[in-house]
């Protein structure tokens, strides 16, 4: 199997990562050694448009799951995106101040945003999409803006 499932509409190509999780709003999530490392999908980062500004909640501010975890700013749009299980934020990519733009380059590498150190994640992560599911769920949703956009 793949590491990452993509699909083509109109002139957009949209990817999603095989190997993590994802929120029904569309950020991912990666479970690394009992670390959460927290990023847009390639679909949510195309479809708010270039990121101008990201604005994390500090190291070490405590979130019940559906915080606001972080704020994304484009041109299009201003974004609260929403924490994904309760626990602690534990580190923000320094990236996100000098450099928001990874978020729209590099989106599965190094346009991580935050990391969250989870009270539960067992039971968290039976809230998640799995990238099947999730490459499911916005294929639909493209295919329905498209059929609006055609109107």
């Amino acid at each position: 199997m793949s590491d990452t499932l993509e699909f083509t509409i109109d002139k957009f190509t949209f990817r999603v990562r095989t190997d993590r999780l994802y929120t029904d709003e569309g950020l991912w999530v990666l479970e690394q050694d009992g670390t959460l490392r927290i990023g847009l999908s390639d679909y949510l980062q195309q479809h708010s448009g270039d990121v101008a500004f990201v604005d994390a909640r500090p190291v070490g501010t405590r979130l019940a799951a559906g915080d606001t975890l972080f704020t994304i700013e484009t041109i299009k749009v201003t974004s609260d995106l929403h924490s994904p299980a309760a626990g602690v934020i534990s580190a923000v990519n320094p990236d996100m101040v000098t450099a928001p733009e990874k978020v729209n380059s590099q989106p599965y590498e190094e346009g991580w945003v935050c990391e969250l150190s989870p009270e539960s994640w067992e039971s968290a992560r039976t809230q998640l999409l799995r990238p099947e599911t999730y490459f499911e769920k916005i294929q639909q949703d493209a295919a329905k803006e498209l059929e609006k956009d055609g109107d």
